[in-house]
This record gives C-alpha cells, sequence and structure tokens, in this order.
C-alpha cells in the first residue's frame, strides 16, 4: 500500500516510468510518506543512509557506478542544506542526482514551527532544474504537478547529465498508507541534443590543416571514455592527446604532463597553434599554466551542454557536441593523418618524463606508499575500481595509476570521498573497490562507514600525516607565522579506533619494510573490507616531489 498524499504519488509514478531504479534514503517523519513510497516499489532498490551529507555523496557513488539517475530523499529543514557539497559536485561532473526533500506546507515556513525554512531553490546554482510541488486539489493542480515532475526528470537525463532538485510539501496527517496501486501518470520524453556535425566537421578539418594541434581531456566519465578506446588509442598515434587518470581508461602509464613540460629541451616547441579542450577539470595547474601562456589560432571547447569554460584564457569557440561522438569523428577524420616535428617532441618529452620517473626511488613517503600499491595492484587480476581524495592523493594516482580513477573533482572537495567509494562499492559487489585517501579527508567524512550499506568489497589506503601535506608544496606559505593552522594540521589521529567499531580489518606501516608486508596482507583480502593507514611525515612526502623536479632539472 501506498502513501495517500497524491503529490507524492504522482512523483513516485514519475520516477518508476522513467526507469528510476535506485534511491538512498534518509530519516525522518515529514518525509516518511516518500520514504515509505520508495520503499514500497519493487522497482526501486532504497539504500537507507543515516547521515544526510553521507548520504549524498553515497548516491554519487551509485550514479558514478551505474551511469544512471540516483535519488536521495531527505527531510525537510537543514537536512537539505547538507547535501549541498555533493549537488556542486555532481554539477561540474555532469552526474544525475535527483535530490527529493520533504517541505512544510508554504504557510508554515518563516512562523516558528518545526524544521522549517525556505527551501525552494536552496541548491541554486548548482542544479538544472528546481521545481516546488503543490497539493493539488484540482485537475489543473493536478497537470501542473505532473509537469513539473517530468520537466525535473528530463532535465536531470538530456544533454549532458545534471542535478535536479524537487522540494515536496507534506502536509500532516503523515502516516496513512491506503492507496493500493500507483496512479498512472502522463510520461512526457524529450530528444537529447543533437550534436553538430558540420561544426564537428570544420573542427576536424582544422586539425588537418593545423601544424601544432592538441587535445586535451579533463575528468571524463569511464563509461563514455569505455565508449571510444579504441579511437583513443588510434588518435594518439596521430596527434598529440593530453589526459590524466581521470578520463584515460587506456590501462597505460600515465602521462606525466608536469614532468614532460619541466624537462622538454625547448618548450617553445610543445606550444600548440591549436587547442581542442573536452571533459571537465584537469589535475594539473602547470600545465593549465601553460596553456593559458599559449596564443594558438584557435582554442576550441568541446562541451555536451553548449557551456562557455575558457579554462585557458584563449576561448575562441565552442562546439556542442557529446565528448564521445566528437572523438569518434576525430578518430575517423585523421585516419591518413601524417605525424608532425610537434607530434614528436612531445612524444620525447613524455617518454623521457616516464623514464625519469621510473628510475626516481622515493624515500619512505605517501609517494613509496602510492607507487608499491600501484606495482603490487597490475599483478593481481580482479575487477577493481579506484577512488581517489583530493589534494595530494589525486596527484600521486596521476603519477603512480594505470588504471583510470574515479575522483570528485568537480569541486575538488575533501569531504565526501570516502561516502563516494562505500557507494561505489554497495553497487558494485562484483568488484573491490579501492579508495586512496588522506588523513583530513578521511576523518572529515568517516561518517561513511557508519553505513549498514558497507560490505565486505572495500579497501581503503589512508595516506596519514597528520595534516594537509599538500600545503607544503605551495612556495610561499612558509612566510606565515600561521602555517599550521592554514593546513588544518591538528593532534595526530589514528583510524584503528574507527576500524575497530565497524568490524573492519586494520593494517599499518611506519617504515619501509612495514610498507611492504602491509600491503602483501592488505591486497590479499578477499571476504572483508580493510584498512591500511600508512604514517608518513609531510615534510617527508613534499620533499619526495621536490627531490624528483629537482632530479628533472639536472637531465635538462
Amino acid at each position: 500500500m501506498f502513501s495517500n498524499k497524491e503529490n507524492v504519488n504522482i512523483l513516485t509514478a514519475l520516477l518508476v516510468q522513467h526507469g528510476i531504479t535506485q534511491a538512498v534514503v534518509c530519516p525522518g517523519s515529514r518525509n516518511s510518506p516518500l520514504v515509505h513510497n520508495l520503499c514500497e516499489c519493487k522497482e526501486i532498490k532504497c539504500y537507507p543512509v543515516t547521515d544526510e551529507r553521507s548520504a549524498a555523496f553515497f548516491a554519487l557513488g551509485v550514479a558514478m557506478s551505474t551511469h544512471s539517475p540516483v535519488v536521495v530523499c531527505v527531510t525537510s529543514g537543514s537536512a537539505l542544506l547538507n547535501v549541498a557539497p555533493t549537488v556542486a559536485e555532481a554539477y561540474y561532473q555532469n552526474l544525475p542526482l535527483i535530490v527529493i526533500s520533504a517541505d512544510r506546507p508554504q504557510q508554515w515556513i518563516g512562523q516558528s514551527d518545526g524544521q522549517t525554512m525556505p527551501q525552494a531553490n536552496a541548491l541554486a546554482p548548482f542544479v538544472r532544474k528546481s521545481v516546488h510541488l503543490i497539493e493539488p486539489k484540482t485537475k489543473e493542480e493536478h497537470w501542473y504537478c505532473n509537469r513539473l515532475v517530468n520537466e525535473a526528470l528530463i532535465e536531470c537525463k538530456r544533454f549532458a547529465y545534471a542535478p535536479v532538485h524537487i522540494n515536496v510539501p507534506i502536509s500532516e496527517p503523515l502516516f496513512d498508507y491506503d492507496v493500493a496501486t500507483l496512479p498512472t501518470e502522463r510520461h512526457i520524453s524529450a530528444t537529447s541534443v543533437c550534436n553538430d556535425n558540420a561544426a564537428v566537421a570544420d573542427v576536424v578539418a582544422m586539425v588537418r590543416q593545423a601544424q601544432r594541434p592538441l587535445l586535451i581531456i579533463g575528468q571524463e566519465a569511464w563509461a563514455d571514455m569505455a565508449e571510444v578506446k579504441a579511437e583513443l588509442v588510434r588518435l594518439r598515434q596521430r596527434i598529440v592527446v593530453i589526459q590524466d587518470k581521470l578520463s584515460d581508461v587506456t590501462d597505460t602509464a600515465p602521462q606525466l604532463v608536469d614532468a614532460a613540460i619541466a624537462i622538454a629541451e625547448d618548450t617553445e616547441a610543445l606550444r600548440p597553434d591549436l587547442i581542442i579542450y573536452m571533459g571537465g577539470t584537469l589535475v594539473s595547474k602547470q600545465c593549465k599554466q601553460f596553456l593559458r601562456s599559449c596564443t594558438p589560432t584557435h582554442s576550441i571547447l568541446i562541451d555536451p551542454r553548449g557551456d562557455i569554460r575558457d579554462t585557458f584564457t584563449n576561448l575562441t569557440a565552442v562546439v556542442q557536441c557529446q565528448s564521445d561522438a566528437f572523438i569518434k569523428a576525430l578518430a575517423n577524420g585523421l585516419e591518413d593523418f601524417a605525424t608532425s616535428k610537434f607530434y614528436h617532441d612531445w612524444q620525447k618529452a613524455l617518454n623521457d618524463a616516464a623514464t625519469a620517473a621510473q628510475s626516481y626511488v622515493p624515500a619512505y613517503s605517501q609517494m613509496l606508499a602510492v607507487r608499491r600499491f600501484h606495482t603490487l595492484l597490475q599483478q593481481n587480476n580482479d575487477a577493481k575500481a579506484l577512488v581517489y581524495g583530493n589534494s595530494s592523493a589525486v596527484r600521486l594516482g596521476n603519477f603512480c595509476s594505470s588504471d583510470y580513477i574515479f575522483v570528485n573533482r568537480g569541486v575538488n572537495g575533501i569531504e565526501g570521498t570516502l561516502s563516494t567509494a562505500v557507494g561505489m562499492a554497495a553497487a558494485n559487489k562484483d568488484k573491490r573497490v579501492f579508495c586512496v585517501i588522506g588523513d583530513l579527508s578521511f576523518f572529515y567524512d568517516q561518517n561513511a562507514l557508519w553505513n549498514s550499506n558497507l560490505g565486505d568489497n572495500l579497501s581503503i589506503l589512508l595516506l596519514n600525516n597528520s595534516g594537509g601535506g599538500i600545503f607544503r608544496q605551495l612556495s610561499g606559505l612558509e612566510k606565515s607565522a600561521h602555517r599550521a593552522a592554514i593546513m588544518g594540521a591538528g593532534a595526530s589521529v589514528t583510524a584503528e579506533g574507527v576500524c575497530q567499531t565497524h568490524n573492519i580489518g586494520y593494517f599499518s606501516a611506519t617504515n619501509s619494510e612495514e610498507l611492504e608486508s602491509s600491503l602483501a596482507a592488505f591486497l590479499n583480502i578477499r571476504n572483508t573490507s580493510a584498512l591500511l593507514e600508512v604514517f608518513t611525515d609531510s615534510e617527508e612526502d613534499a620533499k619526495a616531489w621536490s627531490t624528483f623536479y629537482k632530479q628533472l632539472e639536472k637531465k635538462q
């Protein structure tokens, strides 16, 4: 039996008709009719999670894994605001998150009633569509409510994916469940964006005419890049293609672009006359700065939403097109394209950088830990997925990983990485999900482990240097007498107790010998979740990077 709230039933029916199959539900009384209906639907799998912030990032992990829309349902009041970091992340990653919030009736907003605040548009500007349903009393109001829900669900899925917000006021009484079946609602469909074939053909022609074309790809969904893996391999044999591991699914060694620019005999020879940029955020600040210093004849953004993003400050055109469609068109258009001196200059720089990195043996540090982790992981053929935290962790992943890495890079926040990994693990029982994360990110998000959906396929590599170690790599910050406060450094904390609380296997390392033995045991875990905590000194972590780049300078 379903709730007797008409707006709730309209919404539930349309979720089913639009093919929504996953929902993360949070506790509350005002949203209880919504949670009840979602759990009552046999077509929808529900994941109960208590903490709304963690729940939203959990939903993000499910969306990443399934590449399909996921609901996160919260109660009224400040519960809605707790999902805001995730919504911003989903917006910049083009991920399909459907936030459904229960609300008090409009007449009680601002009247000192419990858990009330203005909720309509509370998540703007990070949702593509925000709708505020009514409690319909007439046929026309029912039509309006139906239309709003259809519009929101369409906007979640059209063009590139995007988050949407559906706010649902619900009057008391809340707990009547006497409706036998959901209504058959009007289902509205809409076409996705039409790729501009003529504009794409023009770009392909520009590449053929250019002397120094460069394609740079920011963060892209694994599923989209896997679809064009063969085309990307072909393109890499024709033109310069720059990718970090947030889009690279070729299972090859990472491109060390920063090191290539640093080690190049003549950086002028690496400057393109045509830049084509697609995807989301790039990790490399140095690469962005280098391209911002270039003055190409054409700088073109390929964007599925047609947004104007002048990342390199030299944008000349935006072509609205799905990334995978463009890659296919470009690969087909360059079958007979001859490589240039520019191409070979870049390949030499990248190869020299890779050789330098392979011969570099860092002292005991986070760099050594992540490098050895990936070296040993390559010997394991089990199905896996890698989730990385931001800041130092993702940079180490880009330096060491041959695998694609999932990371909340849309807005680069430290919150939610662990919750995202737990969500991915719950949605991928056939894979072991590895989460590589720093201590600030881990302890900030440790509520992710307070979750009934936590299974036996999550492995966490915790890099603990007692604070935000990446700040030690920021030149000039050492001048501040308050650097420790800026870095977020504090008392040393260990995750051992957290693991005991949540029945997670615990390993640790404080030196190279312990690292080797603990990694071997950690990577041999099969039937339980586990955590390996690697304790390092943040100054030694920074020194590992600086020593590597000093060695590059000597090779010039």
